[in-house]
């Protein structure tokens, strides 16, 4: 069972949506670890719509537990490496708008 303070800890609770984005499993996949009683789950709502918010700590050792070791360093890798592109990406946004504005302030202190 887990403390009520990891409910409220920043980084330890995912939804199922976000489970699935990131380690690439199903939501039936969680729902049989909640069935098992493997997975602790709360109910949310976002505009009317709902989820199931899960501690990342219980899937990860559920996902290790049922489908490898192995799976789940794989699936935790392809995570960071596509939040690592998107800020690389996002670096690369803003520094191009960067340039744009130096460009204009140089034309305007040689004018």
């Amino acid at each position: 069972m887990a403390e009520d303070g990891e409910w409220n800890r920043k980084g330890a609770v995912l939804s199922d949506v976000t489970a699935q984005k990131d380690y690439g499993v199903a939501r039936d996949f969680i729902v049989l670890g909640i069935r098992a009683g493997k997975l602790e789950f709360r109910d949310g709502a976002v505009w009317g719509n709902p989820y199931l918010r899960i501690l990342r700590r219980q899937l990860e050792s559920y996902i290790a537990e049922t489908l490898g070791s192995e799976y789940l360093i794989g699936a935790k890798s392809q995570a960071e490496l596509r939040a690592i592109k998107k800020e690389i990406t996002g670096l690369r946004a803003k520094l191009a708008g960067l340039e744009a504005r130096k460009a204009a302030f140089e034309r305007i202190a040689k004018a």
